[in-house]
């Protein structure tokens, strides 16, 4: 058969086994990753508690984090855009998760715990956006929301058998046998990166630069960053998941505290059930959310993944019972697992062309991070000073405003959210 002018004869079909192998790695990674990046994130509060700490100071040290988080998405973003060493990323990100996970069992005091909070946040702002610009350079835009679909439904299931193991561990070991199992997971998730073809990312796909249609050339330029600042969607996006996250971040440790406090739960086997009903559900969402942005849009989506937190705010402030983790934490599964399907596949199409996607990326984590790090500290002084009851209602109420805006712009975001319909139909 006869080949391009120029074109190595087999070169298609080598790169047709990177990409194969390099999707099928990425899902590994996506598991593995789950643990190693959270660690030991939901068990925080009650590990603290057990060790005298209150709801206000957790809350409070679980907002520090945040906001180090928070203010380090953009950078990340922008670093990512720009290297080629997207691999060596995460694998930096992991053992630095780790590590900071481990300084809490060596003591604590206030000091150490934040800075572990801290470093825990950091290194989730650079490996989130890292592994969202490496699967846009393997499958590329028309691929995005497939594979990305596919990886959160494989993250999902990481942090649901990650948080069974954990719980297990937790209860015949003890509450540090649950960092020694986020470093095994770690160990892993650093394999899976070393087995994606590094020539099977493409760089500027990854970007948001497409290369397909222009004979290997770039179509142009990255934007500046005013593409972000000026693209209207994406602003009214951002806010509406700032409100959702202000209600959404504190839910399940406080969830967890409640419970727990009323002498109504194990510590680490309760955690770990609020853990595993939510992830169990995000794998069947992100799965439906894969479908429905192909066939709807993410308009739809979106809409009912907010609808979700204040539903679940009334539920868990109406039934502080060890059996209401599992409508409680349904309604998690339901708004975060369509999220992470949603969200990245918007903010990529949104950011098409720009060059800017994974700026994009954290520039959305961004402000999400605003809600989801004062979170905490307004949920934990809530229910310090008027019970939880209190604070479910409270936290669940803050997605009304996301409602309201998805609503109210409907007319602007209808279009700009069928993206994922459009590439389906090309």
């Amino acid at each position: 058969m006869a080949t391009a002018a120029g074109e190595i004869p087999g070169a298609g079909r080598g790169r047709d086994a990177d990409r194969s192998r390099a999707t099928g790695a990425l899902q590994a990674l996506n598991f593995f990753m789950a643990d190693m990046q959270a660690g030991i994130g939901p068990f925080l509060g009650v590990f603290l508690q057990q060790r005298g700490w209150t709801a206000g100071p957790i809350g409070t040290v679980m907002t520090v984090g945040g906001v180090a988080g928070m203010v380090m998405t953009v950078p990340a973003g922008a670093m990512i855009d720009a290297t080629e060493k997207k691999r060596l990323i995460v694998i930096v990100t992991g053992i630095c998760t780790v590590m900071a996970s481990f300084l809490i069992l060596l003591s604590q005091s206030a000091w150490v715990v934040t800075v572990s909070q801290v470093a825990t946040a950091i290194a989730g702002a650079a490996i989130g956006p890292a592994v969202t610009g490496m699967t846009l350079g393997i499958v590329r835009q028309r691929g995005f929301n497939a594979q990305n679909g596919r990886n959160q439904a494989w993250n999902h299931a990481g942090n649901m058998v990650g948080a069974g193991l954990s719980g297990w561990l937790g209860w015949q070991f003890g509450m540090p046998a649950i960092f020694y199992l986020a470093a095994a997971f770690g160990v892993l998730a650093i394999l899976c990166v070393l087995s994606i073809p590094e020539r099977a990312i493409d760089h500027d796909a990854a970007r948001g630069l497409e290369t397909e249609h222009a004979g290997g050339e770039t179509a142009g330029a990255a934007q500046g960053f005013r593409a972000l600042l000026e693209n209207r969607p994406m602003l009214i996006l951002a806010a509406a998941l700032a409100c959702f996250h202000l209600g959404n971040g504190a839910m399940l440790p406080l969830y967890g505290l409640a419970v727990v406090g009323a002498g109504k739960g194990n510590p680490a086997l309760f955690t770990a059930t609020t853990v595993m009903v939510a992830q169990g559900v995000m794998v069947i969402t992100s799965l439906l959310a894969m479908r429905m942005a192909a066939g709807r849009g993410y308009w739809l989506v979106l809409l009912i993944s907010f609808a979700a937190l204040p539903l679940r705010g009334a539920l868990a402030g109406s039934f502080i019972e060890h059996w209401g983790v599992w409508p409680v934490q349904a309604l998690d599964g339901v708004g975060a697992g369509l999220q992470s399907v949603a969200v990245p596949g918007l903010v990529a199409c949104l950011l098409d062309g720009t060059g800017r996607v994974n700026v994009g990326q954290g520039a959305v984590m961004t402000v999400q991070g605003v809600g989801a790090s004062l979170s905490p500290a307004i949920g934990g002084w809530l229910a310090q000073a008027l019970g939880y009851r209190v604070a479910f209602y409270v936290l669940g109420s803050f997605a009304l405003a996301s409602l309201a805006l998805w609503l109210g712009f409907a007319a602007v975001l209808r279009p700009a959210c069928a993206g994922a319909r459009k590439e389906q139909a090309a």
